[in-house]
């Protein structure tokens, strides 16, 4: 319980800030090497700055999949894509019921080095956090997407 506090005051933290893609230049030699080290040999296709951590967006067996670093190269998570269809049973209920003839558009898990499992589910542009049994943790609007349609 004391871990899922944690995290989600982290993720809402880290989620109040929205993501600026960076140059590769602007991005620490500590977080670089970090994630060389931790996904050795998979080549960044795109950075972001996330108020004050690191994300780097790259293809793990042809699977888009990011992680995310503060500013000394900690690694703080992983996301990584996965098809609708393989989302808890428990969310895809949650949106019949509460968004009724909404289509989730994209699924991801999101992995913490302590273990914790979040699942994210966008749907019209926003997205859906839940706790790895479910349960909604937030939702939050992708400005990246908004910005992208104007």
């Amino acid at each position: 319980m004391k871990h899922t506090i944690i995290i989600l005051a982290l993720s809402l933290v880290t989620g109040s800030f929205y993501a600026q893609q960076i140059k590769e230049s602007e991005v620490p030699a500590e977080v670089k090497k970090s994630q060389e080290q931790n996904f050795p040999g998979l080549k960044v296709t795109k950075w972001e700055k996330e108020g004050k951590n690191y994300e780097a967006e790259f293809m793990s067996n042809k699977v888009e999949t990011s992680a995310e670093y503060d500013a000394k190269g900690i690694l703080l998570g992983t996301e990584t894509e996965i098809n609708v269809s393989e989302l808890p049973k428990s969310i895809t209920d949650y949106f019949a019921k509460n968004k009724p003839g909404k289509k989730i558009k994209e699924a991801s898990k999101i992995v913490r080095p302590t273990g914790d499992l979040n699942y994210e589910a966008e749907v019209e542009g926003t997205d859906y956090i839940f706790d790895s049994n479910g349960a909604l943790l937030r939702s939050e609007r992708d400005k990246e997407k908004d910005d992208d349609k104007k």
